[in-house]
């Protein structure tokens, strides 16, 4: 299943990174993003309420929706450093990053990394849910934690089956 983009308007790298068998991105001088300044990292957080407008987030979502996986966890990662002092946003977008990297072992061969990845970040995810009622930056939580969790247990050849990252309007 493919979703609608939530920022149209911001292309997509010329491939999703596969570690082991791309340059990578940054670091190779042949990689997708190598030489350029990544203009859209931010250097603050906004309030939590303000979810919707933080292109990072929404970003990572259409990455992460659209088998960017690599780049999704990137994308992420600059908002979990910014988020540490805010311990459940930052779990949950830790919790992200984890199952977004638990399915990216998917795509490297690696079950075993599937399975760790995958029972670290649906442990956080699942703080978020207890604490957060539910719902948190829009996305409905438990309802995510449940298909991942169908997911990984599910020993996947592949990521098509991932479950997307729907939100909640």
């Amino acid at each position: 299943m493919t979703l609608s983009r939530l920022l149209p308007q911001r292309p997509f790298p010329p491939y999703a990174f596969l570690p082991g068998r791309d340059p990578h991105p940054t670091r190779d001088p042949r990689g997708h993003s190598a030489g350029t300044e990544n203009d859209s990292t931010p250097q603050e957080l906004t309030d939590i309420e303000d979810w919707a407008t933080t292109p990072e987030y929404l970003f990572g979502i259409d990455l992460y929706n659209h088998g960017y996986l690599w780049e999704a966890h990137e994308a992420w990662e600059a908002l979990w450093h910014l988020a540490k002092p805010d311990p459940l946003r930052a779990d949950f977008l830790q919790g992200l990053i984890q199952c977004t990297a638990a399915t990216l072992k998917v795509r490297m061969g690696q079950p075993q990394g599937l399975e760790a990845l995958a029972r670290m970040g649906t442990e956080r995810l699942e703080r978020v849910a207890q604490q957060s009622g539910g719902v948190y930056m829009g996305l409905s939580v438990q309802t995510f934690l449940e298909a991942f969790r169908a997911f990984a247990a599910s020993q996947p050849k592949d990521t098509e089956t991932r479950p997307m990252i729907v939100l909640d309007d």
